[in-house]
């Protein structure tokens, strides 16, 4: 699963993407920073299930800090979005094009209102960070629309003549951008579209579709960062003009700041924690200490810098995934080589067992014959519906 980090130029994103992954990237107070996508893993936190079974966890895919297990997902930060990228404006066609296979989308606005429509510095507050929304879902909107109207007329007449469903044709036009047949079903029921006479269709209805495909296939929430710039008012003026799209302050910066420091051994930090704990006061100059007393006020207005919770509702809750936890001897919870609870896998939720046997090798899938619940010891068959943080065990002939 690939989360996609986008915005216009200058909001914070690259500052997001490396404060999730750590990776080094080309940051600068100027539009178009980033030219080529960066890509890099950030982790969605869930419990451990070393603790609740006796065990030390030996983890290789992911990582375990106390009992929290740290699990890897795809980030992508691409060039930044501008007012008719869908025209070619700015970077706009690499922008869209590297946006294709994003299953889901943080859109990082500058809440403080300190960068106009195109990324360029203005006076904080002089700017209306909900204009950002509503042009960038645009944007997507427009370029969904021009690649559905291109040869529409024979395409529509085709379905028709041929008894070819449109969904089919439209499907195979769009599975480049992530659009699957399915969510293209449900967006033709949703606007309740004859899909019998789709040459009847209007520009309008295309337009919607377009719409109704951008808003199911690409799901968004919202990352206002530097939160900490911004009033209350500002804060709340941009969650009720958000279109109900979930709202959650960010402050990118002090997560970077954190984490480096936790890598430099300064302090005690864990990704998304309320609180630090500084290993020696000494260690630190004067500017050090000053810097880490202001994100100490930032936790404590946010309860967190909050760049862990923007991935981890993408994740959770647009995307409606869970962690399950494979493993081949059910009762020490080990892999073929002893490692204990050594892998970490992503699922859609309503993800079966049998989905989780192809999700580790497709031999398994073809050759299912059981899965045993390790935590009860049950036995379960292959259509039974797998819950966050179990641990399965797979048997097969293969």
């Amino acid at each position: 699963m690939e989360i996609g980090l986008v915005g216009k130029p200058n909001v914070g994103k690259s500052t997001f993407f490396e404060a999730a992954t750590l990776a080094g990237v080309e940051i600068a107070n100027y539009p178009f920073t980033t030219i080529n996508a960066n890509r890099g893993m950030g982790y969605l936190r869930c419990n451990d299930p070393g603790e609740d079974l006796g065990v030390e966890s030996d983890p290789k895919n992911s990582l375990v800090i106390g009992s929290t297990r740290f699990v890897p997902v795809e980030l992508l930060d691409v060039a930044g979005l501008v007012p008719d990228a869908h025209s070619g404006k700015g970077l706009g066609n690499r922008f869209l094009d590297d946006l294709r296979q994003a299953h889901a989308l943080v859109h990082i606005i500058d809440v403080s209102g300190s960068t106009d429509s195109e990324g360029n510095p203005v006076v904080a507050g002089t700017h209306d960070p909900a204009k950002d929304v509503l042009f960038l879902e645009k944007e997507i909107d427009f370029w969904f629309d021009g690649i559905i109207k291109r040869d529409w007329q024979k395409m529509s007449r085709t379905s028709e003549s041929v008894k070819t469903p449109i969904e089919r044709m439209l499907g195979e036009k769009l599975t480049g951008l992530g659009i699957t047949v399915t969510h293209i079903h449900d967006a033709m029921i949703h606007q309740e579209l004859d899909t019998t006479h789709p040459t009847r269709w209007s520009d309008g209805d295309l337009f919607e579709l377009a719409n109704t495909l951008r808003k199911i296939s690409k799901p968004m929430i919202i990352a206002a960062n530097k939160a900490d710039r911004a009033d209350d008012d500002q804060l709340r003026s941009l969650g009720s003009n958000a279109g109900g799209m979930t709202v959650i302050p960010t402050c990118s910066e002090a997560e970077m700041a954190l984490k480096k420091a936790s890598k430099a051994g300064l302090i005690h930090y864990s990704p998304g924690d309320p609180d630090f704990t500084i290993v020696d006061a000494s260690r630190l100059n004067s500017a050090q200490t000053k810097a880490l007393d202001r994100i100490r006020d930032v936790l404590g207005r946010f309860g967190s810098t909050n760049v862990q919770k923007a991935m981890e509702t993408a994740a959770y809750d647009l995307l409606d995934l869970i962690v399950v936890f494979p493993v081949e001897d059910e009762h020490k919870y080990t892999d073929k080589d002893g490692n204990v609870l050594p892998d970490a896998h992503l699922v859609k939720k309503g993800s079966t067992a049998r989905d989780l046997a192809y999700k580790v090798h497709s031999d398994l899938g073809d050759h299912f014959i059981r899965a045993i619940d390790c935590k009860t010891q049950r036995t379960i068959g292959h259509d039974h519906e797998l819950r966050h943080g179990d641990v399965i065990k797979i048997h097969s002939n293969a």
